[in-house]
């Protein structure tokens, strides 16, 4: 098809044809039997031509530019046409560059259904858009890029103006949508007239944007805002240039107000709640020459109808408070941002006050109101700082680690509370719960509560998830090392409810040996589990747990491992699982990372679970499960028998010499006096407490007598140089029940040691020692020995009694 391009010379339009940017002229222009790539039609012209393609649009893009003047003639106010007619469907822009003096700025009003800015880089749905630039002299500023379907009715400009229409070529528009209106001096780079009709949120930007608005300039924002509705101003982005002389300023004019212009900081909370139209002026500096910076900015204007309770006011007294802000925000804040068509809601401190996120600070009374629909979709996070830098002033002080009733009295659901306890290196803390206890959400256990506390303890170096807590359950204490962090968290609209007994207690402790220490304290029924911290990713490197369980009187507990082995190989040092009784001389069972874990056993008193990690050769950390059930104590029958069987013993001991008695007292046989050299001729005294003490009973004779006391001379002669063959831990040296089980050291092994120089075998082990190693710990009278010593050194210091002795020891 051929196309016939008639231009008038009064219209002062050209007409330029040419390929786009990154095309293959596969296709032609074909102008008089000439092939051409690109056709430029001048005004007073008339051109004939064809496309050598039937789909010229995919190669050619069409430039029509219309030069109006003015300055030295007459304006042509009134609609701005699309001239001329007939063009090809080729992907068009339409450009209308207009001179005029800057003494008389230029009106543009644009027809329904008006403007909407968008950001540089954002394209329209139906990619049709407008540019707007002014023109002062020779510099040329962009005022903004916009589509259809928006609030920008008119915009007023200083000087001339190049107005801009892209439409793509299947668009059917007929008309340019907008009209020169009047020529009128603002004094000012432009003015934007914002038109919105009901609740809606546009969202506009300073001229220039993002490259920085002109220095020195100023620009106004005119929105007209029916009366029965409320406006809202938030900056989402800006930035401030270098100033040598003013200040960079937002600039308020609203009807009513008693300081008319109000002025702000860009970094100032803006006004809110603003009763019908208004307008908001952009004023920059002196920027400095040599780094002058940039200003810009990119702001929303919310319009909503009045709220039914925005004159209820609600109390929150921070006054008493001390190292606590509290945020009022929407939900998902801050990793997610309402989407603008979303109604908004509003949180004011005063009437004028108001954004979408507010903080509170201690040490002050708020009165607060709220701009919102649904505060359903509101949310409150608190953090509250706690710390000790003397333990002597800290030390006897117990802090409640509840929500304060300033926070929970309001008509807003707590998110998240955060108590930050922060204390130096020899300073360590406890967390209680005296009343509800804590359970620990593990997966055979979870927590169904509508709140719950995240405990992590951290360091510069390292972060230990302690784990995740509810109420009701059995841990009535936690002590833990490092600055800790305790976040409440809530689930559904519960926690006002079931938050009234809340009684978590936090204390500042001295120095503690592990990184976390539980104490557990059962219900008899129940079974309990318990895992690391760090869960379901591994303890850290070298890090060492404790529980102390306590056992009840008159139960027995049993204790059990959810799996088989540690899962671990470690790189550097040992990874161990240390069990202890409560009670004194009780053996102490340990497992080491390459060895199998405890079968199932009983416990009859408090005992001790200690967990230590070493440097695993791989990113698996260790990981693990144990169990505690409890059951009543269960009396021996053989214990029963033999008490019954020493009763009637006695019973019949006692008829016996009744009937001896008796016989002799018939036979009234003559005394003799027989004299009796076992018969102790002291005079009869008070009887104490017990039947005999120490000096008149066999305690201190030896039924059997210990190696060590017949042969502690030799020990001493040598230095200390005999020692048993057998590597033997003893960890607990301490106070029985003041320390948790420390983890034994490297050098403890299962292969008895012998040096390379014997050839003597080790003792055999029963079938009860290949998997288990119990040790009993001797008492204070028996010596101690090492264990690393080699046979060489021992010399003819040896003694075989020694040896037979722990090899019993073993065997049983």
């Amino acid at each position: 098809a051929s196309f016939t391009i008639s231009l008038h010379k009064v219209d002062n339009t050209t007409v330029t044809i040419k390929l786009g940017p990154g095309v293959s002229p596969s296709c032609r222009i074909h102008i008089k039997n000439v092939i051409r790539s690109d056709l430029k039609i001048k005004p007073g012209e008339n051109v004939t031509f064809s496309f050598t393609c039937s789909t010229p649009e995919k190669y050619f893009i069409m430039e029509i530019q219309k030069n109006i003047d003015c300055v030295s003639g007459p304006c042509p106010f009134g609609d701005v046409h699309l001239y001329p007619p007939g063009l090809p469907h080729l992907n068009r822009t339409y450009i209308w560059d207009v001179k005029a003096s800057t003494k008389a700025g230029l009106e543009l009003k644009f027809s329904t259904p008006w403007l909407r800015q968008i950001e540089p880089g954002e394209t329209c749905p139906d990619s049709i858009s407008y540019n707007i630039n002014s023109c002062i002299d020779k510099a040329t500023v962009n005022i903004g890029t916009f589509c259809r379907n928006g609030s920008v009715s008119r915009v007023k400009l200083l000087g001339g103006v190049v107005m801009s229409l892209h439409l793509p070529w299947h668009s059917l528009l007929t008309t340019s949508g907008f009209n020169i209106a009047n020529r009128a001096s603002i004094k000012r780079l432009c003015i934007i007239e914002s038109t919105l009709k009901g609740e809606s949120s546009i969202t506009l930007m300073s001229p220039n944007y993002p490259l920085g608005f002109p220095e020195d300039e100023l620009m106004t924002w005119q929105f007209v805002i029916p009366s029965n509705m409320r406006a809202s101003v938030f900056f989402h982005n800006y930035s401030l240039s270098n100033c040598e002389r003013k200040e960079e300023r937002v600039e308020y004019y609203i009807p009513g107000s008693p300081s008319n212009p109000e002025v702000f900081r860009l970094s100032d909370s803006q006004p809110a709640n603003i009763a019908g139209s208004f307008n908001m002026s952009l004023q920059g500096c002196d920027q400095d020459a040599q780094n002058p910076g940039i200003l810009r900015l990119l702001f929303r204007v919310v319009v909503q109808p009045p709220q039914v309770d925005e004159n209820v006011t609600h109390l929150v007294d921070l006054s008493k408070e001390k190292n606590m802000t509290v945020t009022i925000h929407f939900e998902g804040w801050p990793s997610q941002i309402p989407l603008m068509s979303d109604p908004i809601c509003l949180i004011c401190k005063d009437p004028r006050t108001c954004d979408r996120v507010l903080t509170l600070a201690s040490g002050a009374v708020y009165r607060i109101s709220f701009l919102c629909k649904d505060l359903s979709r509101l949310r409150i996070t608190a953090e509250k700082g706690i710390g000790c830098m003397d333990i002597r002033w800290c030390q006897r002080k117990i802090y409640s680690l509840s929500v304060p009733k300033a926070i929970t009295r309001l008509p807003i659901r707590l998110h998240k509370f955060i108590w930050k306890l922060l204390a130096t290196d020899l300073i360590n803390v406890e967390i209680t719960s005296p009343s509800l206890k804590l359970q620990q959400h593990v997966p055979e256990q979870r927590c169904n509560t509508s709140y719950s506390y995240s405990i992590v303890s951290a360091t510069p170096e390292t972060e230990l998830n302690i784990g995740v807590f509810c109420p009701g359950g059995f841990i009535e204490k936690i002590q833990m090392r490092n600055n800790i962090t305790i976040s409440l968290k809530t689930f559904g609209k519960g926690f006002m409810n079931e938050s009234v007994p809340q009684d978590l207690k936090m204390s500042f402790v001295p120095h503690i040996k592990d990184e976390c220490t539980f104490t557990v304290s059962p219900n008899p029924k129940a079974k309990v589990y318990l895992q690391t911290p760090n869960w379901p990713y591994g303890l850290p490197p070298y890090v060492s747990i404790s529980w102390f369980i306590v056992v009840p009187s008159k139960q027995t507990a049993r204790l059990g491992f959810s799996k088989d082995r540690m899962g671990i190989a470690c790189e550097t040092g040992r990874a161990y699982v240390n069990i202890k009784e409560e009670t004194l001389g009780a053996e102490e069972t340990v497992r080491r990372e390459d060895e199998l874990l405890p079968q199932p056993r009983d416990m009859n008193h408090n005992f001790w679970v200690n967990i230590s990690n070493c440097k695993p050769v791989d990113k698996t950390q260790l990981t693990l499960q144990f169990w505690v059930t409890f059951a009543d104590k269960q009396i021996d029958l053989g214990i029963i028998l033999a008490v019954v069987a020493g009763a009637g013993v006695l019973t019949a001991i006692g008829l016996t010499v009744c009937c001896v008695k008796k016989k002799k007292k018939k036979t009234q046989n003559p005394m003799v006096g027989v004299y009796n050299a076992n018969v102790n001729t002291q005079m009869p005294g008070k009887k104490g407490l017990f039947g005999k003490g120490r000096q008149n009973n066999e305690s201190h004779v030896y039924a059997v007598i210990d190696d060590a006391v017949v042969y502690g001379h030799l020990l001493k002669e040598s230095n200390g140089s005999v020692a048993p063959e057998v590597d033997v831990y003893r960890p607990f040296d301490g106070p029985i029940g003041s320390l948790p089980p420390s983890p034994p050291p490297f050098s403890f092994r299962k292969d008895i040691k012998r040096s390379s120089n014997t050839e003597e075998e080790p003792p055999a082990l029963t079938d009860t020692d290949q998997d288990t190693y119990t040790f009993a710990h001797q008492k204070s009278g028996q010596s101690k020995d090492n264990g690393d010593a080699n046979d060489e050194d021992k010399g003819d210091t040896s003694v075989p009694l020694l040896e037979n002795k722990e090899q019993d020891g073993l065997a049983e």
